[in-house]
């Protein structure tokens, strides 16, 4: 029996009198890749915000591994990597001294070795890891991100934007990499406004609109989700 690892049940969010998510509903499977598509402001990273207990919801709620964000945050947020579009590095420190730094804060010690294997399959050059990433492009800060998320091993991923910035090779070793991970039942919950990447790596793609899921596609047994099919759908709704 396949086990859900994120629930969104009936969630409201309202600043004010701006509705920014609207009764939202949906699922995502142990082992599967769920992308939320929407323009800006249409409230994907919101909708992360909830499952990590940043942001409470008016109404509704999240649960992460059956785990009831509002009543235990802690451990909900222990089987959690997150990383934000645009991550928080120290400029002044390498790319080995970032992870070490953040590792430690999250309570784990890992060595270089493993690491370097964590920078292998982002592809971060090795001659560029102990330059300091104030030298670096906004992809290979990225890329050192992504490494943190990885070498956090939980359960599950909460992406945002996550190929900001990358080269079309990284976007595609991206996805690759995403796509293995799911394989070793890791679970990924993406919001992007990437047409083609969503499909490329998703199992199930939602799309969100001020705030309202106004559609849904799943990819076939042994297929991708169809590109023209959502695109379509993804123009009708921001034409």
């Amino acid at each position: 029996m396949t086990q859900t690892s994120l629930v969104a049940d009936n969630i409201t969010v309202s600043r004010g009198n701006l509705v920014v998510l609207d009764d939202v509903s949906f699922t995502v499977e142990q082992g599967s890749v769920f992308a939320l598509l929407g323009g800006n402001g249409a409230g994907k990273s919101t909708t992360l915000l909830t499952f990590l207990g940043f942001i409470s919801p008016t109404s509704g709620k999240v649960l992460v591994n059956n785990i009831d964000v509002s009543k235990n945050l802690t451990t909900a947020r222990s089987v959690i990597a997150y990383l934000p579009e645009a991550a928080t590095l120290y400029e002044h420190l390498n790319a080995y001294e970032n992870l070490l730094y953040f590792l430690k804060l999250s309570g784990l010690k890992i060595g270089l070795g493993e690491i370097d294997l964590a920078l292998d399959k982002v592809s971060l050059p090795g001659k560029a890891r102990k330059n300091k990433l104030q030298t670096y492009s906004k992809g290979m800060r990225q890329k050192v991100a992504i490494a943190l998320a990885l070498l956090r091993d939980t359960d599950i991923l909460l992406l945002d934007e996550p190929t900001s910035g990358l080269d079309p090779v990284a976007i595609d070793e991206f996805h690759t990499l995403i796509s293995d991970l799911s394989k070793q039942g890791k679970t990924v919950l993406m919001v992007t406004h990437d047409v083609y990447g969503a499909c490329q790596v998703a199992d199930r793609i939602a799309l969100l609109r001020h705030g309202c899921l106004v559609g849904e596609f799943s990819a076939p047994p042994q297929g991708r989700i169809q590109t023209e099919l959502v695109h379509q759908a993804f123009s009708k709704e921001h034409s």
